[in-house]
């Protein structure tokens, strides 16, 4: 029995109300657009004209180390500057390659998105760093630029730094109709990571902050109503504030809390004017209104499970210090000797697999082990305790047989998951740990065999939840993240904390599989209920919330690959 509240707040009820609504089923899809003008995408960069420009060094490569040796700390402290700063935002948010094929061109991000639409955009909030004006700055990925947005006069304090981010929905709504917004979330949810990635390589940490909807609105400047393009069709350039983060280096301190962040640009002079992303939408989508206003932040003590321990300084939601991580053994350095800026710079998604190869065992998991929260890089900036589990199709993984497998990765989901499978399924009443069947398992990965199936019966079932795309069934192995939907909406902004998980999780998937010298892809399209049944879930308790599948790409020699920031490579002539 469910011990949720038979009626939920409201803000709880329109999140949970939004997210049946947007279920795929085998059926019908979620609402969307009939068709699509791939010549009227929306922009996927934002401009602020008339703002002043700095250009920002590509620095990454000076910072450049070992990618298993991420979680520790470098052996010479790097200094918040505006050289390090650059290094931090490239490998976050940067490009990192062009690729064309005829007349098409297009970017690749450091930063993965659904559909490569990118509705993330970046604000560097700072005071007192070396080379950069005191206020918040818009960051352009396009041209590894920030622009002044708004900037302060010159006064006495200490240095500190932050970076905001926001989600233009519309860049998704145009593509996937209400399912929207589960996406944006789940690339902030990625960005996130990235960003925490990208700091780790500076021995840097990253924190989230506790700020109201409101307050994050007006930092970033997205209640400037008057600054953005007049348009019938207003909400193609909307921006959701979504989330701060405190930039933790060397010298720096913490940022102002409370009324004292809005206080802190009460002198700032706005400057420029948003670029237009769409002038002339074909769809619009109320529900998506409705699921954002819902889930926002009203104010810090409306956070369910992420409030700020007493005594923590600028509202910080210090998931270490709430004892969210559960006890288990460090993390082995990964083997892999590629350096971290390499491994986040050709980071990609798979299009393709080759069903001829395996993984190796040990190589999976190093994977599993990897996404178990531990206080280390991504994990120490997640805003809530870990609420995100993993049903896993394994299809190709040497000396490991084909089937249907569970990672719990909390104590509690370790109990009670297991046992609502069993519940209604009988094919996983033999389920049995895999550690007791394979010396090789790492006993504390709490790894379960659901129930053993043969390949043509996996590749099917895989494929078919999937939306029938072939990537879920040729990966060596592909996956459904499974979250405690019920606790994680018992107030409307728990449904944002819970799908951010499932994004900074398929981060670490995506690194991690460069690293084994193989490929992941995010997996937004599955059809939720018979995701559920297939793995004999009663209920809305337990709810898929984005898949993943890693495997052995195939590469499309067509496609041409070109640098990321041509015009700033030097004239050899």
């Amino acid at each position: 029995m469910s011990d949720t509240p038979q009626n939920p707040p409201p803000d709880a009820a329109v999140v949970r109300a939004y997210h049946a609504r947007t279920k795929h089923r085998f059926e019908a899809y979620a609402e969307g657009p009939g068709q699509l003008d791939w010549d009227a995408q929306p922009s996927p960069f934002r401009h602020y004209a008339g703002a002043p420009q700095l250009e920002l060094p590509l620095s990454a490569d000076q910072f450049e180390r070992p990618y298993g040796r991420l979680p520790e700390r470098p052996e010479n402290p790097v200094a918040a500057d505006l050289n390090s700063l650059g290094a931090v935002l490239e490998l976050a948010f940067g490009i990192s390659a062009w690729k064309s094929w005829g007349p098409s061109r297009w970017a690749l991000r450091c930063n993965p998105s659904s559909g490569n639409l990118h509705p993330v955009e970046a604000y560097v909030l700072a005071a007192h760093l070396p080379g950069l004006a005191d206020g918040v700055h818009h960051y352009d990925p396009e041209n590894h630029v920030l622009e002044g947005r708004a900037l302060r006069p010159d006064d006495a304090g200490a240095a500190w730094l932050a970076v905001g981010l926001s989600s233009v929905m519309w860049r998704e709504a145009w593509k996937y109709g209400e399912r929207a917004f589960r996406y944006c979330q789940l690339d902030v949810g990625h960005a996130v990571a990235a960003l925490s990635y990208a700091a780790a390589l500076l021995g840097w940490e990253v924190e989230v902050l506790a700020v109201p909807n409101a307050t994050l609105a007006h930092c970033f400047g997205l209640d400037r109503l008057d600054d953005f393009p007049d348009s019938r069709y207003a909400f193609t350039e909307d921006e959701e504030p979504e989330i701060l983060l405190a930039l933790r280096a060397p010298g720096l301190a913490s940022p102002p809390a409370g009324e004292l962040l809005s206080a802190w640009l009460a002198g700032a002079t706005w400057h420029g004017r948003p670029s237009r992303i769409d002038p002339a939408p074909g769809y619009r989508w109320p529900a998506i209104d409705q699921v954002a206003q819902a889930s926002r932040v009203v104010s810090v003590e409306g956070i369910s499970g992420a409030l700020p321990p007493k005594g923590t300084s600028c509202g910080a939601r210090s998931t270490s210090e709430k004892g969210q991580f559960p006890a288990l053994p460090p993390l082995a350095p990964h083997p892999s000797p590629a350096g971290a800026a390499e491994i986040i710079r050709q980071r990609r998604s798979g299009q393709r697999f080759d069903p001829k190869y395996s993984l190796p065992k040990a190589a999976f998991y190093r994977m599993l082990d990897a996404v178990l929260p531990r206080p280390q890089v991504p994990f120490t900036a997640q805003e809530n305790p870990p609420q995100i589990h993993l049903l896993l199709f394994v299809l190709r993984v040497d000396g490991l047989p084909g089937g249907l497998y569970l990672l719990p990765r909390s104590p509690t989901a370790a109990v009670e998951l297991p046992a609502a499978l069993g519940q209604v399924d009988q094919r996983f009443a033999e389920r049995r740990p895999v550690a007791s069947f394979d010396a090789d398992c790492p006993a504390h990965l709490g790894l379960v065999q659901l129930c053993p199936l043969g390949l043509p019966e996996l590749q099917g079932l895989a494929r078919a939840l999937s939306c029938h795309q072939d990537i879920a069934a040729t990966s060596a192995f592909s996956l459904g993240m499974l979250g405690d939907f019920e606790a994680a909406t018992a107030d409307g902004y728990g449904y944002r904390s819970l799908l951010r998980e499932a994004g900074l999780v398929g981060q670490v998937l995506y690194l991690e599989a460069e690293a084994a010298g193989v490929r992941g892809t995010g997996i937004g399209c599955f059809f939720d209920d018979p995701v559920h049944q297939a793995f004999g879930l009663n209920g809305n308790r337990w709810q898929s919330v984005y898949h993943f599948t890693v495997g052995t790409p195939i590469t499309d020699a067509r496609i041409e690959t070109g640098p990321p920031y041509p015009q700033r490579q030097k004239d050899s002539a």
